[in-house]
Order: C-alpha cells, then structure tokens, then sequence
C-alpha cells in the first residue's frame, strides 16, 4: 500500500557530517596508581578490620565482629546495625 505525504521529505544538507565521537577513556588501570597504592597499604596493615564499636543504651560502649545479630555483653539487648 502506498501512503501520500502531506509535506516532501526534507532534503538532506550537502557538506553536513556529524563528528566523530570522542574516544572513550581507558578503564584499565596503570600500576601505581591511587587504587593500587590503597590497596597495598590495607594489605600491609593486615587487611580489612572486621570489628565495630557499638554503644548501647544501658551504658555499655564495647568492640565486637560486625554483624546483623550484635547483642551487648552487660545486658543482653541487640544492637541495631
């Protein structure tokens, strides 16, 4: 089936061309950079540290591994995370 247009189709513009795209940056990384640094200071100081300070409302501040299920060493009451 053939369809009549209202209006022609524009013409298209002589010497018109769209610019190349900027090429992308690399995501590899170089040796030495920041990433690298912070990662090797966190493995000399002996990895992450898998503790955590938590303050109760009876009174007791303690250390303990992080968690979900925290519960203070005085009274008993679970720790919120």
């Amino acid at each position: 089936m053939k369809q009549l247009l209202s209006k022609p189709l524009p013409r298209a513009r002589v010497g018109h061309r769209r610019r190349p795209a900027a090429p992308k940056p690399s995501t590899a990384m170089p040796r030495g950079t920041a990433l690298d640094l912070a990662v090797e200071k966190v493995r000399e100081a002996g990895g992450p540290v898998d503790r955590a300070a938590y303050g109760c409302g009876c009174g007791c501040a303690f250390s303990a591994p992080v968690s979900t299920t925290v519960s203070c060493p005085r009274c008993g009451a679970a720790q919120a995370w």
